[in-house]
């Protein structure tokens, strides 16, 4: 079987799999595994930007939330259809990750991490401050005549694991393409060496600002598909926890890997889920896990895997 051949059944196996556990999975498991995908959708997001263009931003929670909220705001005070909701949480994603690469692209490494997290700290504080829509620190609660796509209702147990599997499974194909396209070629060439990139004559900072956008679109995407399924659009989404979030799951699953930030979402929900049943200091417990996967597997889990056994994984 050639290397393309297993690349496809193995991620076809994956997505088969999920759809097969909707049937199986007890209730508890199954609304948790929804949650999980479009998560993991948020970090395929990050995982464009930090994996593949090597920009690690510290202010991701921005592009989730812009996408909550543009869906959110027009759902509730817009009287706006879900599908109408959700262009208008992409089209937030996408002026918002514009704007943000346009400027925090004018500097590097660590001033970018800076810039980022500023950046993310203005829009958390802008979702406060306009608290009279945004209802501040409660946020806005979906009701379930919003929630109701082409006559299927969103907020059935069945119908939001099938939306949040479609949302993974077209985030993980198109993260494929990108990766053995040659966009995501040059990606990978600045990632490792930006000089000698911008020497063979590829204008870095379009590819850079593209990574940017690319990844604050599906991150924004990830944001509205979780305000329409789970009903909550809340400030927390942008607080600087959500900004570090994806960074754990990427690189505990494996930076600049396909499957790394499902197998890493997956890995720290359950820790924290097991371990928070047993003590408070659960983040404690997560602080561990991370550091001894860094001594011991520094790739992350599926990068491990690609380095020991699989090389051909993307």
């Amino acid at each position: 079987m050639s290397d393309r051949a297993k690349v496809l059944a193995l991620h076809g196996g994956l997505l088969v799999l999920l759809f097969a556990l909707q049937f199986v999975l007890p209730a508890y498991h199954h609304g948790n595994l929804a949650r999980i995908m479009v998560l993991a959708s948020f970090a395929v997001g990050y995982n464009v930007m930090f994996g593949y263009a090597g920009l690690l931003s510290l202010g991701h929670a921005l592009f989730f939330a812009a996408g909550m909220y543009g869906m959110g705001l027009a759902v509730q005070h817009g009287g706006a259809a879900p599908v109408p909701g959700l262009l208008a949480g992409i089209a937030a994603a996408l002026a918002v990750s514009l704007a943000v690469g346009l400027l925090a692209l004018r500097t590097a490494g660590v001033g970018f991490m800076i810039v980022t997290l500023m950046f993310a700290q203005a829009g958390y504080l802008t979702i406060l401050y306009f608290g009279t829509y945004t209802r501040g620190d409660e946020g806005l609660v979906l009701q379930q005549a919003q929630r109701v796509l082409w006559g299927i209702d969103l907020t059935q147990p069945g119908t939001r694991y099938f939306a949040a599997l479609l949302l993974f499974a077209v985030c993980v194909l198109a993260t494929l393409a990108m990766v053995r396209a040659p966009f995501g070629k040059v990606l990978i060439a600045i990632r490792e060496n930006e000089e000698r990139a911008r020497m063979l004559g590829y204008d870095v900072f379009r590819y850079k600002l593209a990574a940017v956008v690319i990844s604050g679109v599906i991150s924004g995407l990830a944001g509205a598909v979780y305000g329409l399924l789970f009903g909550y659009v809340g400030a927390t989404f942008a607080s600087v926890q959500y900004s570090i979030f994806p960074l754990l799951w990427v690189l505990l699953g494996g930076a600049g890997t396909v499957l790394g930030p499902f197998v890493g979402t997956l890995f720290m929900f359950y820790l924290i889920d097991l371990s928070s049943a047993v003590t408070s200091a659960y983040m404690l417990v997560a602080g561990v896990a991370l550091v001894l996967l860094t001594l011991f597997a520094p790739q992350g889990l599926v990068g491990e895997i690609r380095d020991r056994i699989w090389r051909w994984l993307p």
